[in-house]
């Protein structure tokens, strides 16, 4: 017997992924994507109290580090 796991049609993607059992063994569905439109909606029913709130978090890239006089580009100090 062959089981066919396929995250696109599951009744609560998004809802349950959290802790399901595919998330934990295989990891999470692909990418999803929201444009600012789609954000101020979710922001509108979140106030509302209709849907958690959207909890995005995108990294912080941190600015580019001065190399100092006697240290090598990772920092370490040179002989």
């Amino acid at each position: 017997m062959t089981t066919r796991i396929d995250c696109d049609t599951c009744v609560v993607r998004g809802l349950a992924c959290r802790d399901c059992v595919v998330t934990v063994l295989l990891g999470p569905p692909p990418e999803l994507t929201f444009d600012e439109e789609e954000r101020a909606a979710l922001d509108v029913l979140a106030a509302g109290g209709l849907v958690p709130p959207l909890r995005l978090v995108t990294p912080v890239v941190p600015p580019a580090q001065e190399e100092l006089p006697g240290t090598g580009a990772d920092g370490a100090a040179s002989a």
